[in-house]
């Protein structure tokens, strides 16, 4: 798509305040492919103007009709899928059949369990003598990342809207286009001017003007754990609401009874996924010290065959952190079983499938948060020894376990510390609520449980 070089304010393209660019640059080839608008708070202003004189109107608008406008925009991204993919692709670098695969099919998928949800969700109730209404909660601040950058604005956007809330989305500055796409999305699916709203920017100005806005109820950000601390110590000193979803340390705990070669190869597949990118990623295997050997001969043969298949990561900041740490596993006495700081193309910003074994709870690599295709094998002595070091971590947001039976894998995954649990493999789940417990976040996305973060209840007594 050809970028705009405006933004998105109450139903129209409209020029920015000021005429700095950002440059978006293709980072597998490290040429810039186009330019957007750089905004201010002078546009974040507007923005927030335009979304509160849209909601008494949004909000007033019955549930079903807002349902119809979600199943409208669903469609709209389903006959852009392709272009999506491909702007995906072009901004973030992940090949293009991932992009069609996820970046593209789960927002969709997305979208149209919240216009489910629109048309189902009771709004209302009887609770003894009292009617209890769930009510919007207002102006939402979106704050979204690049890594997943369609998923993430829809799975703030839908359910607010669905609530009968009203947004300003602030996007990531890697991945404007794909945002840019979906404002026009909204405006084909006839979503009313001012209910949606675009401020391409950079996160300390863009970002931190919209968080501050005393007309914004609710701020939603996903991101790194430092920034969603400054932004819920400034919506706490301003009484307003946050949902965070911040970082993530997930293990993959892999038991003795389980499918060691399955779990194995399924694991490294789960971190070199969006190269490493996502906040959810298994980027700590525990194995029982029994196999644990075998499972890093198995890790570094799997990962070696992701050397050709993997995109890069998003910008030459990204490369050099995931680098430091490469050199800190290394430093600390890690033993390097795959990858390494060599990257496989001359061009672009690659890392290496890279794998670390003897990797002990205490090292850097297995306390913080990579996003790069970089794993770390633990080894662990019995189950308790597995927990103490699955929750040994301050984050707690996703997490994985096999065994040989289903009821052993759940009774271990509740014992951990964290928001979701894959058992032995199990599928994606829109539906279902995600979110972290300790440092990687506040609220729940997804599902019903997403939706209840955008509305406070009202009760009448009689």
């Amino acid at each position: 798509m050809k970028a705009h070089d405006g933004m998105y304010i109450d139903g129209a393209w409209r020029p920015a305040a000021s005429g700095e660019t950002i440059d978006v640059v293709n980072p597998v080839d490290e040429q810039v492919i186009d330019r957007v608008p750089a905004g201010t708070a002078a546009d974040v202003d507007t923005a927030v103007r335009a979304a509160r004189a849209a909601l008494p109107g949004w909000a007033a608008t019955p549930p079903a009709e807002r349902a119809a406008r979600l199943a409208a925009l669903r469609d709209v991204l389903v006959t852009r899928k392709d272009e999506i993919a491909e702007t995906v692709t072009a901004e973030l670098g992940s090949p293009l059949a991932f992009s069609q695969a996820v970046h593209a099919g789960v927002p969709i998928a997305v979208a149209g369990s919240y216009a489910e949800l629109a048309a189902t969700h009771a709004f209302e109730e009887k609770v003894g003598n009292s009617t209890v209404y769930q009510e919007p909660i207002g102006v939402v601040g979106a704050i979204t990342p690049w890594n997943y950058p369609l998923h993430q604005i829809v799975a703030k956007v839908a359910p607010a809207l669905a609530a009968g809330c009203t947004v300003v989305l602030k996007p990531a500055e890697d991945t404007p286009l794909t945002a840019q796409l979906f404002a026009e999305a909204v405006d084909e699916a006839g979503i009313p001017a001012g209910v949606f709203n675009l401020v391409t920017g950079l996160g300390p100005i863009a970002g931190q003007a919209l968080a501050e806005h005393p007309g914004v109820d609710l701020v939603s950000f996903t991101g790194s754990t430092a920034v969603g601390r400054r932004i819920g110590a400034t919506a706490g000193a301003a009484v307003k609401k946050v949902a965070l979803e911040l970082g993530g340390k997930s293990a993959n705990v892999i038991l003795p009874s389980a499918d060691l070669a399955k779990a194995v190869n399924v694991g490294v597949a789960n971190v070199m996924s969006n190269s490493g990118q996502t906040c959810s990623a298994w980027t700590r295997m525990l194995v029982h010290r029994d196999q644990y050997d075998e499972a890093v001969e198995l890790a570094a043969t799997a990962a070696a065959k992701y050397g050709a298949r993997i995109g890069p990561v998003v910008n030459a900041k990204q490369q050099a952190r995931v680098r430091s740490y490469i050199e800190k596993g290394v430093a600390e006495g890690a033993r390097l079983v795959a990858g390494g700081l060599e990257s496989p193309s001359p061009q672009g910003y690659f890392i290496s499938p890279t794998v670390f074994a003897d990797v002990t709870p205490d090292m850097t690599i297995a306390q913080e948060e990579i996003f790069g295709p970089v794993l770390s094998i633990l080894r662990y002595d019995d189950e308790d020894d597995a927990v103490r070091i699955a929750n040994g971590t301050v984050y707690g947001l996703a997490g994985a376990v096999w065994a040989g039976e289903e009821a052993e894998a759940v009774a271990f995954a509740r014992r951990l510390e964290t928001g979701q649990v894959d058992i032995n493999g199990g599928r994606f789940n829109p539906r279902a609520p995600f979110g972290g417990y300790k440092q990687s976040g506040v609220g729940r996305e997804l599902g019903a449980h997403g939706l209840s973060e955008y509305l406070q209840t009202k009760s009448l007594q009689f």
